[in-house]
């Protein structure tokens, strides 16, 4: 940290805290997320699942940038650089009197559901979905916090305890660990409509109190729904039949097509959930698609795009896009295992469950550059069991008991193979 002056103190949760930091070189200042939890090795440190994430997942628009990773061997302390945001969603809606207009409110859920959308196409979901965890810098919308987030193909059950309570999808609160990445919507839907009315839609003081705020909304879900959530859970329950108010008395406001996306990504049956991709196919974002689809038309010179406003299209306009500013910031750099001058190319980012071996040289921390190292030791699925609390505070993350469950450690070698 000898080269970043600490300016402020802007947040602090229970495994870390944020600080306000300026580079002394160039003057710009980010955000330095200090971890509370000791780290033994830089290669522990590669190894954690928030570092993991971020690296697979860079350079998106909608996702938080890693810029530098920052490790004390001395006092085995570890920070990471990040770009500086302005604001969180909570922050951002606390306080108002009056709701933020609807297409304020869609132009930032377009935004998230792309963010969810990269995740989950490159085989990870966040699992601690919500506005605390959304930042806003210039109506621009970045999803961080990756410390909870896990792989799709890992098998369950997973963590039972996971995400914020309010925000938690009804398969994690009924079954033991059974769910995958549609809670990711459940939680989006949750905040969606916490921007459109200022308040939390289920704020359960408990589980059981959780489960009857959402069907006090939604209604008790069919017979057929439920079984499904019985044949993973060891303990057996019955709700009594009831139909929710809907979702339309609390925003009355809202419109048809809000609601109708709010709906579908509330559905209480994961089947019937919508995914990312298909949110972002919605007949409610097409304004949100035209204006996207007209900003790429600007800023990609001299390419003729079809007259098609799809997701897809707009997946590959912004691949070349992508790929157009790597071509312009191509440079030479040094490669740490052979001293040489190498082009530096597009990274080849590991996998989540990958780890980076030591070098076998010393090498500098700072630049993401270091962060591409091959790699070789493969790693179990992420399936850590963490011993949360079910009185977790709704406005803190979820308890992790200890740091095993924080990072992934690497597998030992046996009978010559790893």
């Amino acid at each position: 940290m000898n080269n970043y002056k600490i300016i402020k103190k802007i947040g602090e949760g229970t495994f870390s805290e944020v600080m306000k930091v300026q580079n002394l070189k160039d003057g710009k200042q980010y955000a330095c997320k200090s971890m509370k939890q000791s780290i033994n090795s830089l290669e522990q440190a590669y190894n954690l699942r928030e570092v993991q994430a971020m690296k697979r997942l860079s350079l998106h628009p909608n996702i938080l940038q890693l810029q530098e990773l920052v490790y004390d061997q001395e006092t085995k302390s570890l920070c990471l650089i990040c770009e500086l945001m302005e604001m969180n969603i909570y922050e951002l809606i606390r306080g108002r009197q009056h709701p933020l207009p609807e297409s304020k409110a869609k132009h930032y859920m377009y935004q998230l559901c792309k963010a969810l959308d990269h995740m989950h196409s490159n085989g990870i979901f966040h699992r601690d979905v919500k506005p605390e965890n959304i930042l806003i810098k210039n109506d621009v919308l970045k999803l961080a916090d990756f410390g909870s987030c896990r792989s799709v193909y890992s098998k369950p059950p997973h963590t039972e305890y996971i995400s914020t309570r309010w925000y938690r999808a009804p398969e994690c609160l009924l079954t033991d660990g059974y769910y995958s990445l549609k809670m990711d919507m459940w939680s989006a839907g949750c905040v969606f409509f916490e921007m459109l009315s200022l308040k939390p839609l289920f704020p359960g003081n408990n589980e059981m109190d959780q489960v009857a705020r959402i069907h006090g909304v939604l209604g008790t879900p069919d017979s057929l729904v439920l079984q499904k959530f019985k044949q993973s859970r060891m303990m057996h329950f019955d709700f009594v039949p009831q139909k929710g108010r809907g979702l339309g008395q609390l925003i009355p406001r809202c419109s048809e097509l809000s609601l109708a996306l709010l709906y579908q990504m509330l559905a209480y049956d994961p089947d019937k959930r919508l995914s990312a991709r298909t949110a972002l196919q919605h007949v409610c974002f097409t304004e949100q698609r035209m204006a996207e689809r007209r900003a790429l038309q600007r800023t990609i010179g001299g390419v003729e795009t079809q007259a098609s406003t799809t997701p897809a299209s707009m997946e590959q306009l912004w691949r070349i896009a992508r790929q157009g500013r790597r071509q312009q910031q191509m440079k030479h750099v040094v490669d740490p295992f052979s001293r040489g001058m190498v082009p530096r190319y597009p990274l080849e980012l590991p996998k989540l469950n990958v780890a980076i071996p030591s070098p076998k040289v010393p090498y500098s921390v700072s630049g993401l550059h270091t962060l591409a190292l091959p790699h070789r030791v493969l790693l179990p699925a992420i399936n850590s069991k963490k011993c949360h609390s079910h009185f977790t505070k709704p406005r803190e993350e979820p308890h992790r008991s200890n740091l095993k469950s924080y990072y992934i450690p690497p597998l030992e070698r046996k009978g010559g193979g790893y």
